[in-house]
């Protein structure tokens, strides 16, 4: 950390409302025993405080801020969040900065929900797919950010954090588009392309006096470290793992835009393509567009190769690729809602949350990426489509986690880089999509020299 680096010790209120804990509650969340509360919650908020701080490694994050420390107050009236050692620049002349003082309010409300309700609660079995569908909707109803009687208008923005101005601007065109008809923004929450879109889509609000549009960020403790909710979210949901994020995000979302990244977003790709590829969701709409400006082309044609390699044509044919024209994006986006209001419709499906769409439990169980488990990966095309791409996806998984996440950067120091084994002709693709990547600098921040966290054994 920078020596000159102001921390602050503050006493944080709830905005808006008082939160209430039990004793018990309060207890698990001060438990800083193996597998106790304590980590998940203090590294979860020293994200949402770290917000605008440009940094993608979850590892220096924690290691920066590593005197930092948050309690729980219980006082007569509700309770009080008291931190020390904060990042000063989530607080004006000692005052909390009201969004971020609403984020870390989410995450105590969802970690303790996802305590006390799902991870403890033998009503939820999430062995099986139904089990885990239930507890994602719970999870999200709890936030309260499913919105019945209204129409389907919440597009999915999926891409990098680690990307080019132009490519930033591009997006908050894009986003300022949807915003224009009435639509609002998903992301994963963090900076980069999850940003940009939520940032044109407040001014298309603000032209079309649309006062109470919706910018939802999801994500997860893994990922959070590395990409802190940015400051234009006014709906901060904490998922348990990734798997439960990616279902959370095609559960909710109506279209799914999809702008340049890396291997994080070549996860999410694979993760819809993968559950439209299932035959009990052929008939299905879900639009899915992906595009960039002119300067991108490549990155899409580079995805599209692999995707063609790998998934085959069918998979090619569930999405759309728009270069350079923001327009045509946002018009292709309200026609496909249009269709996937009309199918719902038919079928007296929920709009808020996608009850229909097939998700088999190979996509829903959560993947830990050891080394073992990684080398593992069956990589090969003698199974059904839609469970290769569920095994490509956990590849990529992996690599985000040697990227950026702490737990699996701590594992490459120590166990050296991971290996990615398969079929030839999918290793080789895989190869030469990961190397795309690192040349067009889409692993981190370009600021870094990247150090691959794998390795391809063909």
């Amino acid at each position: 950390m920078n020596k000159a680096e102001e921390l602050v010790d503050a006493r944080i209120t709830p905005a808006g409302r008082l939160d209430v804990l039990s004793k018990y509650e309060v207890n698990k969340l001060l438990d800083k025993s193996q597998g106790g509360l304590y980590n998940v919650f203090r590294n979860c908020c020293l994200a949402v405080l770290n917000c605008g701080n440009h940094m993608d490694d979850g590892k220096e994050l924690l290691e920066r801020y590593e005197s930092f420390e948050i309690r729980v107050v219980q006082q007569q009236r509700g309770i009080k969040l008291a931190v020390n050692k904060a990042p000063a620049s989530a607080f004006v002349d000692g005052k909390i900065i009201r969004g971020i003082n609403e984020h870390l309010f989410a995450v105590l409300r969802d970690v303790v929900y996802i305590s006390d309700e799902i991870t403890d609660n033998p009503h939820y079995d999430i062995n099986t797919s139904d089990g885990v569908t239930n507890a994602v909707f719970h999870i999200l109803r709890n936030a309260n950010i499913l919105r019945p009687m209204t129409n389907p208008r919440l597009v999915v923005c999926w891409g990098g954090h680690s990307i080019s101005r132009q490519e930033y601007d591009y997006s908050k065109e894009v986003g300022y588009q949807l915003g224009l008809r009435g639509l609002d923004i998903c992301t994963g929450c963090g900076p980069g392309a999850m940003k940009g879109p939520m940032k044109g889509a407040t001014i298309g609000h603000a032209k079309q006096r649309i006062a109470m549009g919706q910018y939802l960020g999801i994500t997860e403790p893994g990922i959070i470290a590395a990409e802190s909710p940015n400051p234009i979210v006014n709906d901060l949901v904490i998922m348990p793992d990734i798997e439960k994020r990616l279902e959370a995000f095609v559960r909710t979302g109506h279209a799914i835009v999809v702008f340049p990244g890396g291997v994080g977003t070549a996860e999410e790709i694979l993760f819809i393509l993968g559950l439209l590829l299932h035959p009990d969701n052929n008939d299905l709409p879900y639009p899915v567009i992906l595009t960039g400006p002119k300067d991108s082309a490549d990155y899409f044609k580079g995805i599209d190769a692999f995707i063609g390699a790998t998934l085959g044509s069918s998979a090619q044919q569930r999405y759309q690729i728009i270069i350079d024209d923001p327009v045509l994006v946002a018009r292709e986006a309200v026609a496909g809602i249009e269709k996937v209001k009309q199918f719902r419709k038919d079928l007296s499906d929920a709009y808020y949350f996608n009850w229909v769409l097939k998700i088999e439990h190979e996509f829903q169980r959560p993947f830990t990426p050891t080394h073992d488990n990684m080398r593992n990966l069956e990589l090969h095309k003698n199974q059904e489509v839609h469970l290769l791409a569920a095994h490509l996806r956990r590849a990529f998984s992996g690599i985000v986690s040697g990227n950026v996440k702490d737990e699996g950067i701590r594992s490459i120091e120590e166990h050296g880089l991971f290996e990615i084994r398969g079929e030839k002709s999918i290793t080789d693709a895989l190869d030469g999509l990961l190397a795309s990547f690192v040349a067009q600098q889409r692993m981190k921040l370009p600021t870094k020299e990247y150090k691959p966290c794998y390795r391809i054994i063909k």
